[in-house]
């Protein structure tokens, strides 16, 4: 005979298989796996000196441990594989897989280093794989330039551009502390917030999980003194990576979508919610090839360079693109509803605008130091 009434082990299933609690607990599993792990990861670091010594294109002054990606990438995983309901995400099985490739590529390039060209061609076949076996694919257009839906071939090129660029934007933003990290999770609460409130909980579960393990790493990189450590390629790629892959469910989610969910600027949206990874590295890439110079040759004409140029800390630096990157977010909230078009010229224009004033500042910094020289 039951100990507990019937009715009772009824209530106990709902409420642990509730979706908010899904969400909750997909958070807080990958906060907790982060931060328990960071510790052991960075003596690991030191013992077998897997660490990353100051030099003229760095902005630390002192030798780092890396690898803290190891612990977003652990903690995320497994709160995915716990609380993400697989039949909800067809998807899934090769979701995991591209980024256990991602995951790799990155960790062999924090270890010894891996050419560029090899670590492009993992993550085109990465993106191959959510693309033509998971179905991740872009399909529409929103209207841009009056295009709605597209061609299989047109998709898939567009869709591995987006995966790629993603993935190498929060790379390249990777710089100062806290920067590609706080830039995450920012984006993951964008997506993850319109994905819960359209009632697609697995999306915002797997979500969630990314924000847990990303914020035990961020404790670590900007606030703690003894244990700092850096996330490495192992982190930043597959933090791009998985964002790329959001963001594309998020576009495709919208399309013929109507009522209080519906989001008729899709593809700019996204933009918004990505622009401060995404228009700097645009910015310095045309930047470069300009000058003539390969658009991948290693620089500090990043926004935060400029930012430390005048004077300010990692951390100020870091809080103040993470401020910006909320204004852009909210904008895009704000003006989801017109056309593509608009949006992104209202996105372009004011990034545009705010680019400018720390370049200029900087800029201005130089010429008066050098008068005084």
């Amino acid at each position: 005979m039951s100990i507990i009434p019937m009715h009772s082990l009824y209530l106990m299933k709902y409420f642990i298989f509730t979706n908010d609690l899904r969400v909750v607990l997909s958070f807080s599993l990958s906060l907790f796996i982060s931060l328990v792990l960071i510790p052991s990861i960075i003596d690991i670091a030191r013992a077998k000196s897997y660490v990353d010594a100051p030099n003229n294109r760095t902005s630390h002054l002192n030798t780092t441990p890396t690898l803290g990606g190891i612990a977003i990438f652990i903690g995320s995983v497994v709160a995915f594989l716990m609380f993400v309901s697989v039949g909800a995400i067809p998807s899934f099985q090769y979701i995991i897989a591209s980024i256990l490739i991602i995951f790799f590529i990155g960790f062999k390039d924090d270890i010894i280093g891996i050419s560029p060209y090899k670590k492009l061609l993992g993550q085109v076949i990465s993106a191959l794989i959510v693309i033509e076996f998971g179905g991740i694919i872009l399909t529409n257009l929103h209207g841009l330039f009056y295009i709605y839906p597209v061609t299989y071939n047109f998709g898939l090129v567009l869709s591995i551009i987006t995966i790629i660029g993603v993935t190498n934007c929060f790379n390249l933003m990777d710089g100062i502390d806290g920067l590609s990290a706080s830039l995450a999770i920012l984006a993951c609460a964008a997506f993850g917030t319109w994905f819960y409130l359209a009632g697609q909980f697995d999306w915002a579960i797997l979500s969630a999980g990314i924000i847990g393990a990303t914020l035990g790493f961020l404790y670590f990189n900007l606030f703690s003194r003894r244990n700092k450590i850096f996330m490495g390629d192992t982190g930043s790629l597959f933090l791009g990576f998985i964002i790329s892959i959001i963001a594309i469910k998020f576009n495709e989610s919208t399309v013929n979508v109507t009522g209080m969910f519906s989001v008729e600027a899709a593809p700019a949206v996204s933009v918004g919610f990505l622009m401060v990874p995404i228009f700097d590295t645009l910015r310095v890439f045309v930047t470069r090839m300009v000058q003539n110079k390969p658009p991948f040759s290693p620089d500090k004409t990043h926004i935060h360079h400029y930012l430390l140029d005048l004077g300010f800390s990692h951390g100020q630096a870091t809080l103040i693109l993470t401020v910006t990157g909320l204004l852009f977010i909210g904008i895009s909230v704000l003006f989801k509803d017109l056309t593509v078009f608009w949006l992104l010229f209202i996105l372009v224009g004011l990034a545009s605008v705010l680019s400018f004033i720390p370049i200029y500042l900087a800029s201005r910094k130089k010429q008066r130091i050098s008068k005084q020289v």
